[in-house]
């Protein structure tokens, strides 16, 4: 864990941030279909044999798959969310499905446009965003309320909820943005800083995810940097953690992790793209093991890159926890949810 410049750190520092050189091409949101390349998961830098990569102690597989993988019923899937009483909510094409913890289909809320994520609150409203804005409904998918659109360049990929409104991820635009519960804009949080020792958040592409922790702070994933960051819901950077290299504690690429979620206890479960893998981390962001690797999640073990914007958006696979602590993620490639519990020599 890193504190930023100026905080006193009253945690127990776990490890040091190792600053690695990682050559990433930024600019135009198009992928090209060759692994190393931008958008793949994997930069310039990892221009590697894949298969290699992918390979890692099987002894560190934490969990195991239970069931069989739940069909979304969408081509596209992009974002997933677990309520109170287990039903899955997914976001893809140009609606959010809702369905039963055993996969039975209970209502589909239609939207004018591709939502990119999706949160339900604890009395069950829907918050769903499209590309510009949010869109509110009620358990049973009325529409409520239509929020401020927030510009062309906006590309929103996550929602965060809290007891005093919401927070947005804009990929687009690289900044979290803070609304009241009435949908109106009332901060920004993430944009450079350097007074405030805020180094600003990079988005190669279009992957940027956020949840709120036990501990009231806010966890922002800064994809170009490899790390997941905390902030203040004022805008304070307190401290981060995560580091690059290929190695199986670490993230690489040029823009992992590319989703992830947060236990009780405030640990981890993360998705990376390019090397598609689960993994645990604790609470001070020490690696704990795998939930699923290449070889569990993708057919053939392959990494997974694709042509088009679009299509980079629902590469990434999505990952929930469940109230009764099992994780949920959603295989964008087969469009299914699939649901891990630990095995018996797992814990996180």
């Amino acid at each position: 864990m890193n504190v930023s410049p100026g905080k006193v750190d009253t945690r127990i520092i776990v490890g040091v941030l190792i600053a690695v050189a990682v050559a990433v091409a930024i600019g135009s949101l198009l992928l090209v279909d060759v692994t190393g390349k931008k958008g793949s998961g994997l930069s310039a830098a990892y221009d590697v044999d894949v298969a290699k990569l992918a390979q890692f102690d099987p002894n560190l597989v934490l969990y195991q798959e239970i069931g069989s993988p739940i069909p979304t019923g969408f081509t596209r899937s992009r974002a997933l969310a677990v309520d109170a009483e287990g039903r899955y909510y997914v976001a893809g094409d140009e609606a959010v499905r809702v369905l039963s913890k055993t996969g039975t289909l209970e209502r589909v809320i239609s939207v004018a446009g591709q939502p990119g994520c999706v949160a339900v609150a604890s009395d069950g409203k829907l918050y769903i965003g499209l590309r510009s804005h949010i869109e509110v409904f009620d358990p049973e998918g009325k529409r409520l309320a239509s929020w401020e659109k927030l510009g062309l360049r906006a590309f929103l990929t996550s929602i965060a909820l809290t007891k005093d409104g919401a927070l947005v991820a804009d990929a687009g635009n690289a900044v979290v943005v803070r609304f009241d519960p009435n949908g109106t804009l009332i901060g920004r949080i993430g944009e450079k800083d350097a007074d405030r020792n805020i180094p600003g958040i990079h988005v190669p592409s279009p992957y940027f995810d956020i949840a709120m922790a036990p501990d009231g702070l806010l966890r922002v994933v800064n994809p170009d940097r490899l790390r997941i960051e905390a902030y203040t819901l004022q805008g304070d950077l307190e401290f981060w953690w995560g580091q690059a290299s290929t190695n199986v504690a670490d993230f690489c690429g040029c823009c992992n992790p590319v989703n992830f979620a947060m236990f009780p206890d405030g640990s981890y479960v993360t998705a990376e793209k390019g090397l598609v893998r689960v993994k645990i981390y604790d609470p001070e962001g020490a690696f704990v093991g795998v939930v699923a690797g290449p070889e569990q999640l993708v057919e053939g073990g392959a990494a997974r890159v694709f042509e088009n914007v679009n299509d980079a958006q629902a590469s990434g696979f999505d990952v929930a926890i469940d109230a009764e602590g099992r994780v949920c993620v959603l295989d964008t490639i087969e469009n299914t949810v699939r649901v891990f519990v630990k095995n018996e020599k797992g814990g996180a």
